[in-house]
């Protein structure tokens, strides 16, 4: 029997930054993984400005180590292609110095390897791969994990759930099920030669009218590839019986702005599909002696489908939550972390969930883009809020659309 105090489920950017912060507290932790490094994940690839603020605080020359990785390319902004196909380009924030990007787009398994070595050096984090925990039991105020075969046991006071959107311990002790209007299915392939892509690494969502309230993404990798995928929610999906991947490649065929780009393309791999738990409703993350961190609670933005960002300032949280507590982790104690998280990322989640549902009108959406560029006063507007929450708030309000729509 290994006994730890704390035990993080799930080495991916959620787990290794609750470790990389948990040690930075003097915080001894073992953290375990099914799979062992490097390993791959089924992602659009982007690290936004949440995780590079994040990284400095744990250390801020991790920031420095990420740009300078040989597979590291800065991401300046995000370019909304409205129905119409006008292009609305926005930056992740004004005066941008392209010596220091916002953010990075970096392959999955080549970030997630990154964190894990980072995390498997710090000072008292132990590592175990290649082992799945599926049975957890709880002994008094303690937890009893082990894997199928038996053959390992750990007893833990505290267990940091951070492995993934097909959590077991999230759906069976935390209590998050699956449901279709607020998760998302996506489609993810890696090409190379796809022309045109933004030379200051701006990602590319298409709002195309066949796949609203959904959107196909193309997001620039270092050494000439790219991230091109497509993401709609379960529930629409399922109603229009969409098959995602034949619905992507006829797009990619037959959709005049892309057939263009992808004309030499090769898609190199498979593509591979992934689930989203979106973050569109208030769910429980944590109980007594676990708290339920990223995509294991269901904190994907609803809108953007940023996973990563959020699920690294979860890590933070759970760090700061464990310290608050003093070793005594009771349900009381630990929801200090649900109202941390949540207030931190609740008023994006909301808004992105109301940003999903104005999707379904493609006309309106039409109509922003098409003033946007024609306005630099509603370009900076709309930059603006992309920094600013509440600025970003007025989008959700009609007033802010009838006001574009008289202008």
């Amino acid at each position: 029997m290994i006994y730890s105090q704390i035990v993080i489920l799930g080495a991916g950017p959620a787990g290794t930054t609750a470790a990389l912060a948990l040690s930075k507290r003097g915080e001894k932790s073992l953290l375990i993984d099914q799979a062992t490094f490097p390993r791959d994940k089924v992602c659009g690839d982007a690290l936004s400005g949440k995780v590079v603020l994040t990284l400095k605080r744990i250390d801020n020359q991790l920031v420095d180590e990420l740009g300078a990785l040989p597979y590291s390319l800065g991401s300046h902004g995000v370019d909304f292609i409205a129905p119409n196909g006008k292009s609305l380009k926005v930056p992740f924030r004004r005066n941008t110095d392209l010596t220091n990007p916002p953010g990075y787009i970096v392959r999955r398994m080549d970030f997630d390897n990154w964190m894990f070595e980072k995390a498997a050096s710090a000072k008292g984090v132990t590592t175990i791969t290649g082992c799945r925990i599926e049975k957890f039991t709880k002994d008094g105020k303690q937890w009893i994990l082990s894997d199928k075969e038996g053959k390992t046991h750990i007893r833990t006071d505290l267990v940091i759930v951070a492995d993934g959107a097909h959590s077991r311990f999230a759906k069976e002790i935390g209590g998050i099920q699956m449901e279709e209007e607020h998760f998302c299915a996506g489609l993810r392939g890696y090409y190379k030669g796809v022309r045109d892509l933004d030379a200051q690494g701006y990602i590319e969502l298409h709002f195309v009218k066949d796949f609203l309230p959904g959107y196909f993404w193309i997001f620039p990798l270092a050494n000439g590839y790219a991230n091109v995928g497509v993401g709609m929610r379960s529930d629409v999906a399922g109603k229009r019986k969409i098959n995602l991947r034949e619905s992507m490649l006829k797009l990619i065929e037959t959709y005049e702005p892309l057939r263009k780009r992808f004309d030499g393309a090769v898609l190199e791999g498979p593509l591979r599909g992934y689930g989203l738990p979106l973050g569109s409703k208030k769910r429980p993350i944590s109980g007594e002696g676990y708290m339920l961190l990223g995509d294991a609670g269901s904190l994907i933005d609803p809108f953007t489908g940023e996973g990563i960002g959020n699920a690294m300032i979860c890590g933070l949280k759970a760090a700061e939550t464990v310290e608050q507590c003093r070793g005594i982790y009771s349900a009381a104690n630990l929801y200090a972390y649900d109202e941390s998280v949540y207030k931190r990322l609740w008023p994006e989640l909301s808004l992105s969930k109301k940003m999903q549902e104005l999707v379904k009108y493609p006309w309106l959406f039409n109509i922003v883009v098409n003033k946007a560029a024609r306005s630099e006063t509603l370009r900076e507007t709309i930059s603006c809020m992309f920094e600013d929450i509440d600025l970003r708030g007025r989008l959700k309000k009609p007033s802010f659309y009838l006001k574009v729509l008289m202008e």
